[in-house]
């Protein structure tokens, strides 16, 4: 009996060092964790060390491999384009990002149909490596006529480094509690052991969870492309009378300015040609004039 109070005390003061050292090392982080673990319901052992195989390989490489060296930047960007035509757009970003190393995670298109044309418009979501981002930007800016563009960064050190020191102090916890396990032998001391194993293995897998998340959005920019093609313009009325009559007025005051414009610049472009051509004609005729006029006179005398 006294060896299962010893029991007892071990895992008490095992859970308040604990609970100690992760509110230490990531306050962001385990502030709904005791809520979310208390609902957890019990499982074996055997389960948590299968799951223990699980994490120890994949999980725990992913993990520590993706130790911040330097700065967690995420990096967005948001462009709206006019475009000429959004399946060709669409499949001239699919294949810009695929070649670099990027995928699109997200499409969706609308038809709009209407008394006066069809266009088509939508949004295209592309996730590209880190380092390609600024270069993927201005391939998208050249797809069409940029309407709007901007981007931002987010940096997320702070809490990949509070992540993983909670992922170490979790770890740390399981551990203890497998040699607690092993030298439990009172059956109320095996279940308060299994129970807090449990709860520890959710919030590693949880915590996991998380900072694998926020390494995808480092390691991949995302680009948001809204697209839309030009609507089309309104026909003209089926019979010249349908016109309004303001519309009718101001095309022929426009038409008035037009014909002018047109009879002034037809002036300009004949002058020479008029200047070259009548100007032997011009004195001809004024040499003919005054030899006429003076045979005429000569006769009167």
């Amino acid at each position: 009996m006294d060896r299962g109070r010893t029991v007892t005390a071990l895992l008490v003061l095992l859970v308040l060092l604990a609970g100690c050292g992760g509110s230490a090392g990531g306050a962001q982080v385990s502030g709904g964790g005791g809520a979310d673990s208390a609902a957890v319901a019990e499982t074996s052992v055997e389960a948590d060390r299968a799951a223990d195989g699980g994490d120890g390989g994949g999980g725990a490489a992913a993990t520590d491999g993706a130790a911040a060296t330097g700065r967690s930047i995420i990096r967005t960007g948001e462009v709206r384009l006019r475009v000429d035509d959004y399946e060709t757009a669409h499949a001239n970003l699919t294949a810009a990002v695929e070649a670099r190393g990027g995928y699109v995670s997200d499409s969706n298109k609308q038809v709009h149909d209407r008394a006066e044309g069809a266009w088509t418009s939508g949004r295209i979501v592309l996730r590209v490596p880190a380092e390609n981002f600024a270069e993927t930007m201005t391939t998208v800016e050249n797809e069409g006529r940029v309407l709007e563009s901007s981007t931002s960064t987010e940096d997320v050190t702070d809490q990949v480094v509070d992540l993983q020191a909670r992922l170490e102090n979790l770890r740390a916890e399981r551990e203890r509690l497998r040699t607690l396990y092993e030298r439990a032998n009172d059956t109320e001391d095996v279940l308060a052991v299994e129970r807090r194993l449990s709860e520890v293995q959710t919030e590693i897998e949880r915590t996991e969870a998380r900072l694998q998340n926020l390494q995808r959005q480092v390691a991949y920019s995302t680009v948001t492309v809204e697209m839309t093609e030009p609507r089309p313009d309104r026909p003209a009325p089926d019979q010249w009378y349908d016109t309004p009559v303001l519309a009718a007025f101001l095309d022929s005051v426009h038409g008035v300015g037009v014909v002018l414009r047109a009879t002034v610049v037809a002036a300009a472009y004949a002058a020479p040609y008029l200047l070259v051509f009548l100007t032997p004609f011009a004195v001809g005729g004024g040499l003919l004039y005054r030899y006429r006029h003076r045979i005429l006179d000569g006769d009167e005398e």
